[in-house]
C-alpha cells in the first residue's frame, strides 16, 4: 500500500526560494525548473518506500521519527506517519547551510 505525498508550507517555501535563487540570483531559469524537478521527484518517490532512508541523528528529530535524503546539493528532510500513510516533506535545505539551526526555525 502506498503513502501519500504532502509538502508543509515550508517545504514548498524552499522549492520556490530554490527556483528563484537559481533563476534570478544566478540567472539561471531552466537549471532552477530542472533542479526543482529532480527534488520534486526524489520526494514523491517515497510514497512507495518511506522508511528506507535514514533517521536524522540529531535530536529532538531522531526521536520524532524525522528522516532525510540528499538530492544534489539539497537536503530533503521528511516525516512519515504510518498510521495516516502520509509522508510530510517538512523542509528542503541547502547542504551547506546551518542544517540544524534552520530546522530548529521549522519547529
Amino acid at each position: 500500500m502506498t503513502f501519500k505525498v504532502k509538502y508543509s508550507i515550508k517545504a514548498k517555501q524552499d522549492l520556490k526560494g530554490i527556483l528563484d535563487y537559481i533563476g534570478d540570483v544566478l540567472f539561471e531559469p531552466e537549471i532552477a525548473l530542472k533542479q526543482v524537478a529532480r527534488i520534486k521527484k526524489a520526494a514523491d518517490s517515497l510514497d512507495i518506500v518511506p522508511f528506507g532512508r535514514r533517521l536524522y541523528d540529531e535530536e529532538p528529530w531522531k526521536s520524532q521519527g524525522v528522516r532525510f535524503f540528499p538530492v544534489d546539493n539539497y537536503l530533503v528532510f521528511y516525516l512519515p506517519d504510518e498510521s495516516k500513510r502520509i509522508v510530510r516533506i517538512i523542509s528542503i535545505i541547502h547542504s551547506k547551510a546551518n542544517v540544524k539551526k534552520l530546522l530548529s526555525t521549522d519547529n
